[in-house]
């Protein structure tokens, strides 16, 4: 399918989007900065149709166009998809539709299955991730001489986004969904959702020292450095700065900023056609 003209070639001073379901990007944001600390970025939150992990693939795909949609009239420069769910049900779709690069993510099994040393790994993720055909995909490549053990995580999501990553609650989700597996002598454990890096102090507790924990944020900015090449910023060019947009409650988004320690933020609502 040819894609449409619509979407424009990457220039230096082009913005790049970042989108997630709600506040889970802002882990990968953070590791974007970091590496590209010239660059101009816009992160899209669209907590208004949060959360994604339990939602049919006709919704998320419907959702992942109308954002796309939206950075392309922003004319981005890249899209990074910081959110798992939407990364392996519409990345594809997406890159069909669009021109400009898309970095999207998936749960890093494949180095996970490289370093175990029990043979048993724990990937993490939302419900709509756990079954999706990437991530079986990934097990039926890399799991055949190692046991993969997928667990969905509902209600997770929804306690990280209320900024509660210490709160009883969710120690006890995290006890749950991690103790079985743990058990079982499960040596790594794949953060497959980008809200999880928030809480990963307490599953590194949790799991104990002898159990690694991977989280991909590094991984994303890497392979976007690597995709975008001459159309990044040269290195101590002005402008660079972070716009944020919700289609949920700007001010909720506010606040998990502050808890990153970025007061003063100001969030704007994202067009009700996106």
């Amino acid at each position: 399918m040819p894609v449409p003209p619509s979407s424009s070639l990457p220039t230096h001073d082009a913005p790049i989007g970042v989108y997630d379901s709600g506040v889970g990007g802002l882990s990968v944001l953070r590791a974007l900065r970091a590496r590209l600390p010239a660059e101009r970025f816009v992160y899209v939150a669209d907590s208004g149709h949060a959360p994604y992990g339990d939602r049919p693939r006709p919704y998320l795909l419907g959702r992942a166009g109308a954002v796309a949609g939206f950075f392309v009239a922003q004319r981005a420069k890249a899209l990074v998809l910081a959110c798992n769910t939407i990364s392996v049900v519409a990345a594809e779709t997406l890159r069909a539709q669009h021109a400009l690069p898309i970095v999207a993510m998936e749960p890093a099994i494949k180095p996970a299955v490289a370093a175990t040393r029990s043979g048993i790994v724990l990937v993490l993720a939302t419900t709509a991730t756990v079954h999706s055909p990437a991530v079986e995909r990934l097990c039926r490549i890399w799991g055949r001489e190692v046991e993969i053990l997928l667990q969905p995580c509902p209600g997770l999501v929804e306690l990280i986004e209320q900024g509660r990553f210490a709160d009883p609650a969710t120690r006890a989700l995290l006890e749950r969904y991690l103790r079985p597996a743990l058990d079982a002598g499960a040596d790594m454990v794949v953060l497959g959702c980008t809200h999880y890096a928030f809480v990963q102090d307490e599953i590194r507790r949790l799991a104990g020292p002898a159990v690694q924990v991977i989280e991909p944020s590094d991984a994303v900015a890497r392979q976007l450095v690597h995709r975008l090449g001459p159309a990044l910023a040269p290195a101590g060019a002005a402008g660079a700065s972070t716009c944020y947009y919700s289609s949920g409650d700007t001010e909720a988004l506010r606040r998990f900023l502050e808890l990153m320690g970025r007061p003063g933020a100001v969030v704007h609502t994202l067009p009700q056609d996106s």
